[in-house]
């Protein structure tokens, strides 16, 4: 199952059409965002709900990979 906005995972594109994607790992009460791309991993808090705007994931996306284009929203 998967979800533009953060739940499974959050996908964005960067400006080369490369897709990247973190994806929201659970294991009984800990969860973890890790990216496919580049293997960096964040223990959250977070719940998947939390707004995309200011969300760990999306700010990782958006720094190490310049991946911004949300196609949810074009």
């Amino acid at each position: 199952m998967t979800d533009n906005r953060i739940g499974t995972s959050v996908r964005r594109w960067d400006r080369h059409g490369r897709e990247h994607v973190v994806r929201l790992e659970r294991a009984g009460l800990q969860r973890t965002f890790g990216c496919g791309t580049c293997g960096w991993r964040r223990g959250t808090r977070h719940l998947p709900w939390t707004s995309t705007d200011e969300h760990p994931a999306t700010e990782h996306l958006a720094e190490a990979h310049q991946a911004t284009l949300d196609p949810a929203r074009r």
